[in-house]
């Protein structure tokens, strides 16, 4: 009787809080953690036979046929500014969909070998670094902490801008308009 006396004065009884948790899929980068939240990514696919298309930036390798549509592939580690990883028996092709405007649009990132599907807990994710990352700042949507290890959490909003993709695979287009002239 107590406790209703209590609840019906204002004060609600103590209840334990449900953690919220995040799903991140991890992967491996040249010898480094990352993962990217589960909910815009599609599928993961065997490394295969990707068509090169002229006049990209480098980090684009090319195209792939996925079940009759076509996906930009980006080599993760050129986005970074990072050397090309070698391809192996592990590297697949992590399929995202990134939003752009009303539309959605799949893009297929190389990744060297998957790791795992990690539960971390909103507590356990803080801010991005604001110095020492060795990618763009803006590409980490925060830092996962899993037992005593970091994970970089990635943007993939950010690494996979559609509006910066696009920026840069006209650049070759303007510029040979303007008379190779830097815009």
């Amino acid at each position: 009787m107590g406790q209703l006396v209590k609840a019906q004065g204002g004060q609600q009884p103590a209840t334990k809080e449900e953690p919220v948790i995040q799903q991140f899929l991890t992967f491996d980068l040249q010898g480094e953690m990352f993962g990217i939240n589960i909910l815009p990514i599609k599928e993961i696919i065997e490394y295969g036979k990707i068509t090169a298309v002229p006049m990209v930036p480098s980090y684009v390798r090319g195209v792939i046929n996925l079940r009759g549509n076509v996906v930009p592939v980006i080599d993760l580690p050129v986005r970074f500014g990072w050397q090309s990883s070698a391809v192996n028996k592990r590297t697949c092709i992590v399929i995202i969909e990134v939003e752009h405007g009303d539309e959605a649009m799949d893009i297929g990132v190389v990744i060297d070998s998957v790791s795992e599907v990690l539960d971390i807990e909103e507590k356990d994710i803080g801010a991005s670094p604001s110095f020492g990352a060795k990618i763009r700042t803006d590409f980490i949507a925060g830092m996962g902490r899993v037992h005593d290890d970091f994970i970089v959490l990635l943007n993939p909003s950010k690494v996979l801008s559609v509006e910066e993709l696009a920026d840069l695979q006209q650049m070759p287009q303007r510029q040979a308009a303007d008379g190779g002239a830097e815009p």
